[in-house]
């Protein structure tokens, strides 16, 4: 079965970690409560600067900053629109303006995915 993927790269200031990994975890509760199949967030470990493009290039990494990548996963495309538009509803999720974030939100950038192959 194919699956859907929303994807997203951004920004996190260090001393902020902490801070964003209490928004993640409430984030991926509710995704999940709401229907996603799986939810993930990953901090970077291994990704330089390169010549021409590289993770910390596309957000514009400050030095003392670095890059989260997430994944949300769903069963379609119709799934994943479904689900989120129970989770902008969701009252937990309110509160949640891009202003206040522990990210400078204007630096994500985000996309939906068509899952090519599953192994």
């Amino acid at each position: 079965m194919n699956r859907y993927v929303d994807e997203y790269v951004l920004p996190l200031p260090k001393d902020k970690i902490d801070d964003y990994r209490k928004l993640a975890e409430l984030s991926g509760k509710l995704w999940r409560e709401h229907g996603a199949l799986q939810f993930t967030e990953c901090i970077a470990d291994d990704v330089k600067p390169g010549k021409v493009t590289s993770f910390p290039q596309s957000v514009d990494l400050k030095p003392n900053e670095t890059v989260v990548v997430g994944q949300i996963v769903f069963e379609s495309r119709q799934h994943r629109d479904r689900v989120n538009e129970k989770v902008m509803k969701d009252p937990r999720f309110s509160g949640m303006d891009p202003k206040t974030m522990p990210f400078d939100a204007k630096r994500m950038f985000w996309g939906g995915f068509e899952t090519l192959i599953e192994i």
